[in-house]
């Protein structure tokens, strides 16, 4: 609980960037140190464009991960940066999973998450699917995987780290 009180108190400085539109990202997202000052507006008052604006912002390179899969590099925001983003700027936002479903030959499981942002005009919503292979635990269990997947998935539907997604198609 207390950790839940200090980040709904966190706040982030934002710096603008020059370059294109994109404004710059904290230097820092895993600040712990009760010394460290963060100060800025606060983000519950803030309109749903002006939240969705930030959480478009490019993502630096320090907080992308990049992992090989079926021969293929794909690089991603890991699932416990994902939620330090939302913390500091969408402070108002919940997930739920909203259904687990395994395939019918057991081979899969398939996680459905919703993310939901509270801005001062009103509310907004998405969903999102992740699904991973029962066969593959080396990175974790696949449930927590396909909750990972989804949950990131549903962040990227409101910008976050979309900016991912078009780098593949280049």
């Amino acid at each position: 609980m207390a950790l839940c009180r200090a980040l709904s108190r966190s706040k982030c400085i934002f710096q603008q960037n020059v370059r294109h539109f994109a404004p710059t990202w904290p230097t820092r997202l895993n600040h712990n140190t009760a010394s460290e000052e963060i100060s800025s507006s606060s983000n519950s008052a803030r309109p749903l464009a002006d939240i969705l604006q930030i959480l478009s912002r490019r993502i630096p390179e320090e907080y992308i991960s990049t992992r090989v899969d079926n021969g293929h590099s794909i690089r991603y925001v890991p699932w416990h940066i994902v939620n330090r983003i939302m913390n500091l700027q969408a402070e108002e936002w919940s997930g739920e999973v909203r259904a687990v479903t395994y395939s019918n030959d057991g081979k899969s499981v398939s996680v459905v998450y919703r993310v939901t942002i509270y801005g001062a005009d009103g509310e907004a919503h998405r969903e999102s699917i992740g699904t991973a292979s029962m066969n593959e635990t080396d990175r974790g269990d696949p449930v927590q995987k396909a909750e990972s997947m989804a949950f990131r998935r549903a962040c990227a539907r409101f910008g976050l780290g979309l900016h991912l997604y078009h780098e593949e198609l280049n």
